[in-house]
């Protein structure tokens, strides 16, 4: 693993065998919410500018509407191949390293009922699926609105 320095004295990790070829452009940090990610502007032949992520070079490719690159450990400055891979938006929503009440995406416990509950989140609007005294009841209610949207359902959260 190497080290290629960003802007800001920041640094991003590669594999030793793509350094060279990364290391030939200016990367700057690029903040997205709460994490940062390494990027460069390139010009196509067309005189053309666009952003281009250091994950995205990593893996030789943009990648096609709906998919994103998601850094597996959840350190965007973390470009080592074996720590990306593209996955749908909602699986990479699944991975923020985060703690939940629940195993399973969908259902949390809320406490002052102490029940578990079903939820969603369709066109970026929370939908409410019920309440229910197990938390598999409250999975299975979930799995059947994403089966009928048609989205991958994660067995249970990392």
């Amino acid at each position: 693993m190497k080290e290629i320095q960003l802007t800001q004295g920041m640094f991003a990790k590669v594999d030793d065998e793509r350094f060279k070829e990364l290391n030939r452009f200016n990367w700057q940090i690029q903040k997205m919410g709460k994490l940062q990610y390494a990027s460069t502007t390139l010009r196509l032949p067309t005189g053309k500018q666009f952003k281009c992520q250091m994950h995205w070079a990593v893996l030789g490719l943009h990648p096609p509407k709906g998919l994103v690159v998601d850094h597996i450990d959840g350190d965007g400055l973390n470009n080592q191949e074996a720590n990306l891979r593209v996955v749908y938006c909602r699986q990479n929503c699944q991975n923020k390293h985060k703690t939940y009440s629940s195993k399973y995406p969908g259902v949390s416990f809320h406490k002052l009922t102490s029940k578990w509950v079903a939820h969603i989140s369709i066109g970026g609007k929370v939908k409410h699926l019920g309440s229910f005294v197990t938390e598999e009841e409250a999975f299975k209610a979930y799995s059947r609105i994403v089966a009928v949207c048609g989205q991958t359902v994660i067995k249970e959260n990392d």
